[in-house]
C-alpha cells in the first residue's frame, strides 16, 4: 500500500526518528510526518489526513489521549506506543486497540503495521474502540466488557456472557452463553492475562474456562468440567490440584 499518509506523534526526537527509520526501512512506501504536541497534532491531522497514526501515550504534560478527545470521529488506524502505563497495557488489551512496548522491537513494529495496513485496506475505523477506551479510564475496576478481534470485524461482549475459550492454533474460540461462537484472531494466552482476573481458569493448555458457568466436575485423571450448555471440558492431570484448590475441595 503506497502513497499512505502516517503521523508520528511522540514528545521525544529518537523515538520519532526510530519510527521513521523503520518505516523506510520496512515500508519505504508510506508518507510519514511528525508532531511533538497535542495541538501540533490535531492541526497535523486536519491538514495531513493520516491514514495511520502512531500515538505516544505519555507526553510532557499531555496524554495520547488528550488527542483523542480532540478528534470528534476518527478515520485512521492507531498504533499507541508506550514506555511504562499500567493503565495502558490493561486497557489496549480489553479494547484491542494495537500498541508497542518502548524500546520498539523491529519485528514487533513490523507485524503492528502490517496488520494496520490490512484494517485499513478492509476499511475499517477503530471509532467504537475508542469510545470503549475512553469509557475504560473512566472506570475504577476491571471492566465487565471485552472487544474481540475477527476476521469480520469486532465484537464487543459481556465477559459473563463467556462460558469458555477454546485455542485453535494462533486463533482462540469464544463459546458463549446464547450459543453464539466467536473466532478470535488473538491466541489463548494472550485472553487468559486478561480474563483471569474475571474468575477465568486454564483447565488444559486448549481451554480457559468462565467457573461461574461450570454445572458440575467429574472426577477422573484430571477429571472434567460440565458446562453449562453441556460441553464438557477436560482438565488436565497437572491443572487439577490447582483447580480443585481454587474451590477448596
Amino acid at each position: 500500500m503506497t502513497n499512505l499518509r502516517v503521523l508520528i506523534v511522540d514528545d521525544e526526537p529518537q523515538s520519532r526518528s526510530l519510527i521513521r527509520k523503520l518505516l523506510s526501512v520496512h515500508f519505504p512506501g508510506l508518507v510519514a510526518e511528525e508532531a511533538e504536541t497535542v495541538n501540533d497534532s490535531v492541526e497535523k491531522i486536519r491538514q495531513f489526513s493520516p491514514g495511520l497514526v502512531f500515538l505516544d501515550v505519555q507526553m510532557r504534560g499531555e496524554t495520547g489521549f488528550d488527542l483523542l478527545d480532540n478528534v470528534k470521529t476518527p478515520d485512521f488506524e492507531i498504533i499507541f506506543t508506550t514506555a511504562h502505563s499500567e493503565f495502558a497495557l490493561k486497557a489496549f488489551r480489553y479494547s484491542a486497540l494495537d500498541y508497542l512496548m518502548k524500546p520498539i522491537d523491529a519485528d514487533e513494529f513490523r507485524v503492528a503495521v502490517e496488520k494496520a495496513l490490512v484494517r485499513i485496506k478492509n476499511q475499517h475505523t477503530p471509532g467504537e474502540q475508542i469510545s470503549f477506551l475512553k469509557e475504560l479510564r473512566l472506570q475504577q475496576k476491571p471492566p465487565d466488557k471485552l472487544t474481540l478481534p475477527t476476521p469480520e470485524g469486532f465484537f464487543l461482549i459481556n465477559i459473563g456472557d463467556i462460558l469458555y475459550c477454546h485455542a485453535a492454533g494462533n486463533y482462540t474460540e469464544f463459546h458463549l452463553a446464547d450459543r453464539q461462537k466467536i473466532v478470535s484472531s488473538y491466541t489463548l494466552g494472550y485472553y487468559e492475562e486478561i480474563l483471569t482476573n474475571h474468575r477465568f481458569f486454564r483447565s488444559h493448555r486448549s481451554y480457559l474456562v468462565n467457573l461461574t458457568h461450570i454445572k458440575m466436575y467429574r472426577k477422573g485423571e484430571g477429571g472434567t468440567l460440565v458446562m453449562d450448555n453441556g460441553d464438557e471440558i477436560e482438565v488436565s492431570r497437572t491443572n487439577k490440584e490447582a483447580f480443585l484448590k481454587f474451590f477448596k475441595i
